[in-house]
């Protein structure tokens, strides 16, 4: 008689999918202020992001209409200077900060990530917003950029409801 049992991902595949299951396991207790790094950091980042004009929804709308090159060019930069990153972090074993092995694991692609990337692509042409700058832009001025960001959260509350009954 023949087993049914359904071929399942591995533990290690499994808590790489679900961030639910993923727990910081560091034992440093650091105090409150030592957070304020975070805050500085993503205010510089943020600058970064609206001087370079990539929070603009007119330069987003460029890029999807193939009009100006601007958007590609910097998408593209980020990704080549991604990609000399783990070569660099990969030949050289560069450790974290706090000296941790940074481990690159291999993902298997699954029909998921085409819905995925097809609903994320509509939400960032139909809003002008990626979920990266959402806040860049509600610090510039942008108040309605307000609704986006809800909308974004509320995403993700439903797809946390419904994660188990979506093609992964």
């Amino acid at each position: 008689m023949q087993n049914n049992i359904k071929d399942t991902n591995t533990d290690f595949e499994v808590k790489s999918l679900d961030a639910a299951m993923c727990v910081n396991e560091e034992e440093v207790k650091l105090p409150m202020w030592y957070n304020l790094q975070y805050l500085v950091f993503g205010v510089l980042f943020g600058i970064v992001l609206i001087k370079s004009e990539v929070v603009s929804w007119f330069r987003i709308q460029e890029m999807f209409r193939l009009q100006s090159f601007h958007m590609f060019g910097v998408i593209g930069s980020a990704v080549v200077v991604g990609a000399i990153s783990v070569f660099l972090i990969k030949k050289f074993n560069i450790k974290t900060i706090r000296g941790e092995k940074i481990i690159f694991s291999d993902k298997t692609f699954n029909k998921g990530q085409i819905y995925g990337g097809l609903l994320f692509g509509f939400g960032w042409a139909m809003t002008g917003a990626c979920p990266g700058p959402l806040f860049a832009q509600l610090g510039y001025g942008a108040a309605t950029i307000s609704i986006t960001i809800l909308m974004a959260i509320v995403g993700t509350w439903v797809y946390g409801k419904f994660r188990e009954k979506l093609p992964h």
